[in-house]
């Protein structure tokens, strides 16, 4: 008899993702940097979004272990003498919401559209993919600048800075649910032809029940990974609309945004305006990118029934 693999086995998989060395590293370094950017209000040495705090004449001070740097700014300071430790925090706060929020959207309209899509089939499955085909044609980053620029001429550059994370997180959001659609309905079309969901169509058993009973539960493991690599892609598209003046406004910035108002100055000797947020961004995205890694390896059925029954 071929051996099955059991129930708690499937829901061993965050035991797996919390045995290996690489996963723990980056949850410690995402959950750290997430806890940090929360309680930046309570410990930052400056609160970057008050401008009457600011001093000009703390512009473009160095990090402190540098000729000519003060202890009260570790990181150096930009152009508008804002503490770029505080600012690095609470930027990255805003740019992991907006990247998370972002997947949430798309989340609920991606795997609504195929789960619909790959049990239902027929017209419904060939106008849901179609759309999602002809958006996924489309650039991303094309499509939310065409919309923000218009957004921005139309509710002007004040009132646009108040919006500006809704705004983010909807052009984002629906920009990339067609991944989230195209990768469940490949997984519905093939989990609607088990032995389980054929019974429950036998017995009777209304469709949203069967789908969601029956069929998200065991389509969830992809749907976790491509969250996961989603954030990444969420907080990169972020962090280059807002390097192109068309994301979060200075006044709030995010890493992107102080990546770019550093940008001109880059090759005055003020590198660490730049540099700094930079490195952050790199390794926020690194560390989600070996997550997602680690979560595909967990989630592998052929990894569970490995560890069940070793050779």
């Amino acid at each position: 008899m071929t051996p099955s693999v059991d129930s708690s086995a499937g829901r061993g998989w965050l035991a797996r993702l919390a045995r290996g060395r690489a996963a723990r590293g980056v949850l410690a370094v995402l959950g750290l940097l997430l806890l940090a950017s929360a309680l930046a209000p309570l410990y930052a040495p400056q609160d970057p979004y008050d401008l009457e705090s600011l001093d000009l004449l703390d512009a473009e001070l160095p990090p402190a272990w540098m000729e000519q740097g003060q202890s009260r700014f570790p990181l150096g300071t930009d152009a508008q003498g804002r503490d770029m430790f505080s600012a690095m925090l609470y930027g990255a706060g805003i740019s992991l919401v907006i990247g998370i929020c972002a997947v949430a959207l798309q989340l609920l309209i991606g795997v609504s559209a195929g789960l619909v899509a790959g049990y239902r089939g027929g017209r419904v499955d060939a106008a849901i993919m179609r759309v999602a085909d002809i958006q996924l044609s489309l650039s991303t980053l094309m499509v939310a600048i065409i919309v923000l620029g218009l957004m921005r001429s139309a509710f002007g550059s004040d009132r646009f800075g108040a919006l500006a994370i809704p705004m983010l997180v909807l052009v984002i959001g629906i920009a990339e649910w067609p991944h989230f659609a195209r990768a469940v309905r490949g997984s519905v079309l093939a989990e609607k032809q088990k032995d389980h969901v054929l019974a429950a169509r036998a017995l009777g058993l209304a469709p949203m029940r069967i789908v969601l009973r029956h069929i998200l539960p065991n389509v969830a493991s992809p749907i976790l990974v491509l969250a996961t690599v989603q954030v990444a892609n969420a907080v990169i598209a972020e962090a280059s609309l807002s390097f192109l003046g068309l994301g979060m406004p200075a006044t709030m910035p995010s890493l992107g945004a102080l990546i770019r108002a550093g940008f001109e100055l880059l090759l005055s000797g003020s590198w660490w305006i730049t540099l700094l947020p930079s490195l952050l961004l790199v390794a926020i995205i690194l560390c989600v990118n070996v997550l997602g890694d680690a979560m595909r390896d967990a989630l592998d059925p052929h990894s569970v029934l490995l560890s069940h029954y070793p050779r």
